[in-house]
């Protein structure tokens, strides 16, 4: 039978409460009886401390234990004389045999008929008192043994004096005998096991009444904790069949909610990946429909004579094939990135030698294109890095740079080491970036000129492959207004620790 997890749950609580329960009962009654035992022990004891000194006084009178040899009815007298005198009844010679048989059960009389609910309980006849008392006094003689000064039995059980309590007996500061009281194995008087079978009703009662109520709670916490997980599993199943929309109540403020909100975090991502897939399926439709349409058109012009076939037609070609494979380079290069396949030989680099001999080769180009370039490089430690792909990181920030800046503008690069971190800083100046821009420039195909004119340049995978090589190096990059009016790009790199 397969059960749902709620029921293991509820199984487990209601085995563990009885189990503890059953423990916690077992543990009270061997502690009671264990306790009760000490306490009737000690009250014993408290009653023969009057008989050690009567039997002090005897033996001083009668100048030993002579007397007292083997008189079992005389050593009762000595012990509870108040029990003695309520045993015999009038005209009963002093001494009496001790009972051979316990008392009947119930010796009261038989109630009138009627209604005695205001009346007050009979009185228990004398008799009745007498007979309970010839039993306790039995009981106490069993347990009890009486030596005199060299250890020598008197009266009494020679096997008491195995494991028992000494009261000794002294006159005028001298021990003249030892009184043994055994100790009780076990209850046995019937008030007392009576006394403990009440103890035992109650505590079973006790324990049904609170295994019950600690089922009911079981069923109710097992139920009030596994309703987030019920709830999860359907907003699971939700998710499985494409509906990233789901959420789930996350009020709760434990490991149940923090879960909750893990699985809403995992909606919200999901459905930005299928939007964000769904966008870049249209983004790369987009940049690959425009370079093969403008091949297509001119490719046609030729075939129809309407274009001669020129150096300048055969460039015009080339370059929109030069496009589309840079396009399809990039595109490669990001899918490698996202696979964890990009390689990437690592060895200790000088960010400082990659940036002079970059803005060296661009400088003519920025040049022509009416830009000045500004440039602040110290020397930092080595980076331990790639340098073809820092390399092409340096070439597509001054690339962005020089094809965004509006001439005449100015580009700035500056190097340094800042909080134990290398800092490459490229700025520009005006265009710059709107705010709600900003956290997507460095999406996949994304360009702040949404009518994506070609003329202005790349499709929007530089910046994307920048965050790419710098996230591979360890490092972080951002984006943000510069104070020359344009973009200004962050790049952190940590220093190298081993090389």
């Amino acid at each position: 039978m397969n059960l749902r997890l709620w029921q293991r749950l509820f199984l487990t609580f209601a085995a563990l409460s009885s189990v503890a329960l059953t423990g916690f009962l077992f543990w009270q009654q061997q502690a009671f009886r264990k306790g009760f035992l000490g306490y009737i022990e000690d009250v014993t004891l408290e009653r023969l401390q009057p008989a050690t000194r009567r039997l002090a006084e005897a033996h001083e009178e009668n100048g030993g234990w002579q007397f007292l040899q083997g008189d079992k009815a005389l050593f009762a007298e000595l012990l509870e004389p108040d029990l003695r005198r309520l045993r015999r009844g009038p005209g009963e010679r002093r001494r009496l045999p001790l009972p051979d048989r316990p008392p009947p059960e119930d010796f009261d009389e038989p109630p009138p008929p009627g209604d005695h609910r205001d009346r007050p309980p009979p009185r228990v006849p004398p008799r009745v008192h007498a007979l309970r008392a010839r039993q306790a006094e039995a009981n106490l003689l069993a347990r009890l043994l009486l030596v005199d000064a060299r250890g020598r039995p008197v009266v009494g059980d020679p096997e008491v004096r195995q494991d028992a309590i000494r009261l000794p007996i002294e006159v005028d500061g001298r021990a003249v005998g030892t009184l043994y009281l055994g100790r009780l194995p076990q209850l046995r008087g019937a008030t007392d096991l009576a006394f403990a079978r009440e103890q035992l009703r109650n505590a079973l009662v006790a324990g049904i009444a609170i295994l019950a109520l600690a089922l009911l709670l079981a069923f109710a916490l097992a139920r009030w904790l596994l309703e987030p997980v019920r709830e999860l599993a359907a907003g699971t199943r939700a998710l499985a069949a494409g509906d990233y929309g789901r959420r789930v109540g996350d009020r709760r403020r434990d490991e149940l909610g923090a879960l909750a909100q893990d699985f809403n975090h995992l909606a919200v991502t999901l459905e930005q990946h299928r939007d964000a897939r769904r966008r870049w399926g249209a983004d790369i439709a987009h940049e690959l429909r425009t370079p093969l349409s403008v091949l297509r058109g001119e490719i046609q012009a030729l075939q129809d004579g309407v274009r001669e076939v020129t150096p300048e037609a055969l460039n015009s070609l080339h370059t929109e094939c030069e496009r589309m494979g840079n396009l399809i380079e990039d595109l490669y290069q990001l899918s490698l990135a996202d696979a964890g396949t990009l390689e990437y030989t690592f060895a200790p680099v000088d960010l400082a030698d990659i940036l002079r001999g970059s803005l060296s080769a661009l400088n003519t180009s920025f040049e022509d294109a009416g830009l000045v370039l500004e440039a602040d490089i110290r020397e930092v430690p080595l980076l331990r890095g790639d340098i073809r792909r820092l390399e092409q990181l340096v070439d597509n920030l001054l690339g962005n740079c020089r094809r965004y800046t509006d001439a005449p503008g100015r580009v700035r690069v500056e190097l340094r080491e800042h909080d134990n971190r290398i800092r490459l800083r490229i700025e520009d100046s005006a265009p710059g970036v709107p705010d709600a821009a900003l956290p997507r420039v460095f999406d996949r195909l994304y360009r702040v000129d949404p009518s994506r004119n070609r003329g202005a340049g790349g499709a929007g995978l530089g910046l994307a492959i920048c965050k790419a090589i710098v996230h591979a190096h360890g490092g972080h990059i951002d984006a943000e207004h510069s104070g020359m009016g344009g973009l200004r790009v962050n790049v952190h790199f940590p220093v190298a620790t081993r090389l």
